[in-house]
């Protein structure tokens, strides 16, 4: 892997997300065919239980999964997710890990080393520890927005 193309993480500069790291995921379309996908991680203190995947194709926008933080940290544990979602270690090589991407009668299963995802996670546990996202959030203000566009904010007053 060359110096350009090997994972990193780092801290947000410049109205960029808090925490990115830069993959690149191998996807098997058909049996015997790996496919390297460039896509990063990205995690925002403003979307605190939440971890962004950005899987760049050959699309003008890359196509992004929303899932759980929590969702990752089991996955490098055990299997995790039901549903679109699903996050496990690799039955083939317990050093990646597999995130299966799943849509009405499709899956995708990218395959990624599970170590630099470990260190993302790590980082993004240090700008939020687990069981603190809630304080970040301003429930206050989605009560009110959610309220305004019933017809109701007058009452929250």
């Amino acid at each position: 892997m060359s110096q350009q193309n090997t994972p990193r993480a780092w801290l947000r500069r410049n109205g960029e997300p808090d925490c990115v790291l830069l993959l690149d995921v191998m996807v098997s379309p058909c049996p015997g065919l790996r496919v390297s996908v460039p896509a990063r991680l990205r995690y925002h203190r403003a979307d605190p239980y939440a971890v962004h995947l950005d899987c760049h194709v050959d699309l003008e926008e890359p196509i992004t999964w929303l899932f759980a933080r929590e969702l990752l940290v089991d996955g490098l544990e055990g299997w995790a997710g039901v549903g679109d979602v699903t996050i496990r270690r690799s039955a083939a090589d317990g050093d990646l890990l597999a995130i299966a991407l799943s849509t009405p009668g499709q899956t995708a299963v990218l395959r990624t080393p599970a170590e630099p995802v470990r260190g993302f996670l790590e980082l993004t546990h240090r700008l939020v520890p687990l069981g603190s996202e809630h304080r970040l959030l301003d429930t206050e203000g989605l009560l009110r927005r959610m309220l305004e566009e019933a017809g109701g904010a007058e009452k929250f007053e």
